[in-house]
């Protein structure tokens, strides 16, 4: 028998001991991916919760987006040049 929590039930301080939801905590992008979570945990559907996806995965991609620029500035210009 398992002593832990369904997701929708967990508190935030279990949450924190998640590495995905480390990951996604430093992301900035966080508090919408509880927003999934939590629209998913009431109404069990995926296609209700469209608004609450869409916006995570947009935040999820502007960070990717800038974490992208960020690495590419910190490229030494021969590895840059060996990409094109």
């Amino acid at each position: 028998m398992s002593t832990t929590s369904p997701p929708h039930n967990r508190s935030r301080s279990e949450d924190e001991d998640d590495p995905i939801d480390r990951m996604i905590s430093r992301t900035g992008c966080g508090e919408l991916h509880y927003a999934v979570q939590e629209c998913m945990a009431e109404h069990q559907d995926w296609r209700k919760c469209q608004s609450q996806v869409q916006k995570f995965k947009d935040c999820m991609t502007s960070f990717q987006n800038s974490r992208k620029e960020q690495l590419n500035k910190h490229q030494p210009d021969s590895a840059k040049s060996a990409h094109n």
